[in-house]
């Protein structure tokens, strides 16, 4: 169990990082790569990545990366500089420039952890010799551009809902309703000031008058992570959880006709956001559209039967409905499917 203390002020400290982090990406798919996690969600992404590391000619490579970014356990801090502040070069760029003092106390960290002889590359990097480094960043690099790049689309859009949803909960109930927003989380909870959630061991994280920021993770399942080092900025990664329909919806937007053709791209990105009840606020922040053009599109989206409309206190909720469903995911509604009744209308 991980808690977060939240002490006097904190709250008014807290961030939401902008977007999804290249290098927190990076490692959190090396992660996945390595196990069998979330099948339905991840299972179609881990053929095609290793089909493509295999054509790219990564292979040997990735799997000499591997025992840095260890499924489970610790894995070294410098190699997730980024708080959703950074570009992949700006990043790369800080883990080849991490002091050889660090490279050493991280490392032999993770080797205490490691079973068995210390791999080749592990030694290697620990030494802070300038090629071992170029190849890490090289490494680093060509590995993201097979795993994660091809599935930005995908990754951005999921961030921009979950950030547009905890700007939502911002301005309706200010920081505290942020943070109840994450104690939805699986897992997650909210005990007096602070913040748990699901951990591999015990460990509680003062924020010591500190900002803390939250970033959302693609690649993060079922636990958040934090750095080990307190010293360094100080980080939430928390997982996104998309459907297991993610890469065939990818796939389908780009290799075959899609619903973008019959009722054009910005209403399909609509409709496929509002899997989540949202605003139109939220819509428009999540979209990057004018709030005059959200609500234009909504409206058109609920004229025809996609999308249902009701009021929860002072805002109205969207949120796509059985026919909307079936047609984003090219699939017939059930006929005994129950149609979406709005919270308090049972």
């Amino acid at each position: 169990m991980l808690q977060v203390d939240f002490d006097e002020g904190a709250l008014a400290r807290l961030r939401v990082a902008r977007g999804a982090d290249p290098l927190w990406e990076t490692v959190l798919s090396l992660h996945l790569l390595q196990t069998g996690q979330e099948s339905l969600a991840y299972d179609a992404w881990r053929r095609e990545v290793r089909g493509a590391l295999h054509r790219a000619g990564l292979t040997d490579d990735v799997r000499a990366l591997l025992p840095l970014c260890p499924p489970a356990g610790y894995f070294p801090d410098f190699l997730t500089p980024g708080r959703g502040d950074l570009g992949l070069e700006d990043g790369v760029d800080l883990v080849r420039s991490t002091p050889r003092r660090r490279l050493v106390a991280e490392l032999g960290r993770l080797c205490t952890d490691l079973r068995g002889p210390v791999p080749r590359s592990v030694r290697w990097v620990a030494t802070g010799d300038a090629a071992a480094l170029r190849w890490l960043g090289t490494t680093l690099r060509r590995y993201h551009a097979v795993a994660v790049a091809p599935y930005l689309p995908a990754i951005h859009a999921r961030a921009g809902e979950d950030r547009a949803r905890r700007a939502e909960a911002v301005l309706g109930g200010g920081a505290e309703a942020l943070l109840a927003d994450y104690a939805e989380l699986p897992g997650w909870g909210r005990q007096g000031p602070r913040l748990a959630a699901p951990y591999p061991e015990r460990r509680l994280l003062r924020l010591r008058g500190r900002p803390l920021t939250l970033v959302p993770g693609f690649f993060c399942v079922r636990a958040p992570l934090v750095l080990v080092d307190e010293s360094l900025p100080l980080v939430l990664v928390h997982p996104l959880c998309p459907s297991p329909g993610w890469l065939p919806r990818l796939r389908a937007g780009t290799a075959q006709p899609s619903v973008a053709q019959l009722i054009g791209a910005s209403r399909a990105r609509m409709l496929d956001a509002l899997g989540t009840p949202m605003t139109t606020t939220a819509l428009a922040a999540a979209l990057r559209l004018a709030p005059s053009t959200a609500s234009r599109h909504a409206a058109v989206l609920r004229e025809a039967g996609l999308v249902a409309a009701h009021r929860e206190g002072n805002r109205v909720l969207h949120r796509r409905t059985a026919l909307g469903s079936a047609l984003l995911h090219g699939a017939a509604p059930s006929a005994g499917a129950a149609p979406y009744v709005p919270r308090g209308a049972r």
